[in-house]
C-alpha cells in the first residue's frame, strides 16, 4: 500500500437530535427560563469501526509509543516509587486542565490527609482514581464498566457537591460551556441520558479490542468518552485516566504512567479544538496531539526517572548514616513515600520516637526533607527534591510540547 492510500479511512461525525428542554430550577436570565429545545449530540457506535490515520500520524504515533516504552523500561526495578510519582504528575496536570489548581505544599498536605484545601484534595482524589483504573485494568486485561464507575467514585465521593452522583452514570442532561442555567449557547451538548448506558457498553467494547493501533485507540476512546460525558462531573479526569489505562492494558507501560496530560495542558485550547474536530468526523487532529504529548512526556520523564533513582544513593553519601540507624531507614522510606506524618516516620524508621526525631533533624538539616504544616502537632514532612521534581517535570513537558522536543536522554 503506497502513501496515498493512507489518506485516512472516514470516521462518522456525531448526529444531533432536538429534545424538549424545561428548566428544573429557576435561574439565569430570561433567555435561560424561556429556552425550550436542546440540540443534543448522538455519538456514533464505534465498537467495530476501524480508522486509518494519515501516514504522518501513524509514524508520529509509533515514535511516541517507542518513547513511552523506553521511559517505562527506565522505571523498571523502581516501579512502586516511580508509579506514585508519575501518577501524581499526571493527575495534577489533568486537574489543571479542568482549572483545579493548588500549590505543591497544599498538594503535599492533602496527600497526608489534610483536607483544608478542596482543590488539593480533589487532585489527590484524581490520583487515587487514576491508580485504581490503571491497576485493575492492567491486572484484569480488559475494561469493565464497574471499574470506570469505581474510579469515578474515588474521584468524587468526598466532593460535597458531587458525592450523591459518585460512581453512577448520569440520569440528567448536561452540557459544556454556555450558560450555567441552561444549554443555551453550549459548546457541546452530550447525548440524552437514556443513551449513555448503550454508548458506554459500545465504548468499552472498542477499548477492549487488540486489533486497533494503541495510540489511535487511546485517542479515539478518550474523545468518545468526552463526547458521551457519562458523569455529572469529573468526565475530563476520568477520560484522561482511560488513556493511561489503555497503555497499561496493551502492554506499552508496566511500571509507571507517562504524564501525557502535562502536554495536553500546554495545548489546552488546541486540545479542546481537537475534541471538536473528532465530533465532526476527524480523529487525526487529536491523535497527532496525543502523539506529540506522549513523546514529550516520555522523553522528559526519562530525565526525572534518572534523577529520582539517584536520590537515595546521593542522600546516603552525604549523610553517611550508621547502618541500621533510623536515618538509614528513613532515606529509602522517603524515596517510596515522599510525604509522611510523624506516626508514619516512626513506623518506617523502626526506632524509638526520640531516635526518629533525631533522624528527622539530620535530614532536615541536610535539606532533604522539610516540615510543611508549621504546627507543633500533626506535623507532616515532605521530600523537598521529589516535590520540586514533580513541578519541574510538568514544566519541562509543557515546554517540550510548545517549543519543540528536548534532546533525548
Amino acid at each position: 500500500m503506497d502513501e496515498s492510500e493512507y489518506a485516512g479511512l472516514p470516521w462518522p461525525a456525531h448526529d444531533v437530535e432536538a429534545l424538549p428542554w424545561r428548566q428544573q430550577v429557576r435561574g439565569g436570565v430570561r433567555e435561560d427560563r424561556t429556552f425550550t429545545v436542546v440540540h443534543a449530540t448522538i455519538p456514533p457506535m464505534i465498537a467495530n469501526r476501524d480508522y486509518l490515520p494519515p501516514m504522518t500520524t501513524i509514524v508520529a504515533s509509533e515514535d511516541a509509543l517507542l518513547a513511552v516504552a523506553q521511559a517505562d523500561t527506565d522505571a523498571e526495578g523502581h516501579s512502586a516509587a516511580m508509579s506514585r510519582f508519575m501518577m501524581r504528575t499526571e493527575s495534577v496536570a489533568s486537574s489543571k486542565i479542568e482549572r483545579v489548581t493548588a500549590d505543591a505544599v497544599d498538594y503535599a498536605k492533602a496527600l497526608a490527609g489534610n483536607r483544608s484545601n478542596s482543590s488539593a484534595t480533589s487532585m489527590v482524589a484524581a490520583s487515587t482514581a487514576l491508580h485504581e483504573l490503571v491497576t485493575v485494568t492492567g491486572e484484569r486485561g480488559r475494561f469493565e464498566l464497574g471499574d470506570v464507575l469505581a474510579a469515578h467514585d474515588a474521584l468524587t465521593k468526598d466532593d460535597p457537591q458531587e458525592a450523591s452522583y459518585a460512581g453512577r452514570l448520569r440520569d440528567m442532561q448536561n452540557w459544556i460551556g454556555g450558560s450555567d442555567y441552561s444549554p443555551r449557547d453550549a459548546l457541546h451538548v452530550p447525548p440524552a441520558p437514556e443513551r449513555v448506558p448503550a454508548l458506554m457498553d459500545d465504548l468499552l467494547t472498542y477499548l477492549n479490542r487488540d486489533d486497533v493501533p494503541v495510540l489511535t485507540q487511546a485517542a479515539i476512546g478518550h474523545a468518545q468518552f468526552e463526547s458521551i460525558h457519562a458523569f455529572t462531573d469529573g468526565n475530563g479526569r476520568i477520560g484522561r485516566a482511560l488513556v493511561s489505562a489503555v497503555f497499561r492494558r496493551r502492554g506499552v507501560t508496566r511500571n509507571a504512567v507517562v504524564p501525557l496530560a502535562s502536554g495536553l495542558l500546554a495545548e489546552r485550547e488546541g486540545y479542546f479544538a481537537a475534541l471538536g474536530a473528532y465530533r465532526r468526523g476527524n480523529p487525526a487532529r487529536l491523535i497527532d496531539l496525543f502523539a506529540r504529548s506522549a513523546r514529550a512526556a516520555a522523553t522528559c520523564s526519562r530525565l526525572s526517572i534518572a534523577r529520582i533513582k539517584a536520590l537515595p544513593e546521593e542522600w546516603m553519601a552525604e549523610i553517611q548514616p550508621r547502618s541500621g540507624s533510623a536515618a538509614a531507614a528513613l532515606i529509602p522510606a522517603f524515596y517510596d513515600h515522599p510525604v509522611m506524618t510523624a506516626a508514619e516516620i516512626e513506623q518506617h524508621s523502626g526506632a524509638s520516637t526520640q531516635a526518629a526525631y533525631t533522624a528527622i533533624d539530620r535530614l532536615v538539616g541536610a535539606g532533604f526533607i522539610r516540615e510543611i504544616t508549621g504546627r507543633k502537632r500533626d506535623r507532616v514532612w515532605v521530600a523537598s527534591e521529589l516535590l520540586a521534581e514533580l513541578d519541574d517535570l510538568d514544566r519541562r513537558i509543557q515546554a517540550a510540547v510548545t517549543e519543540g522536543l528536548p534532546t533525548r536522554v
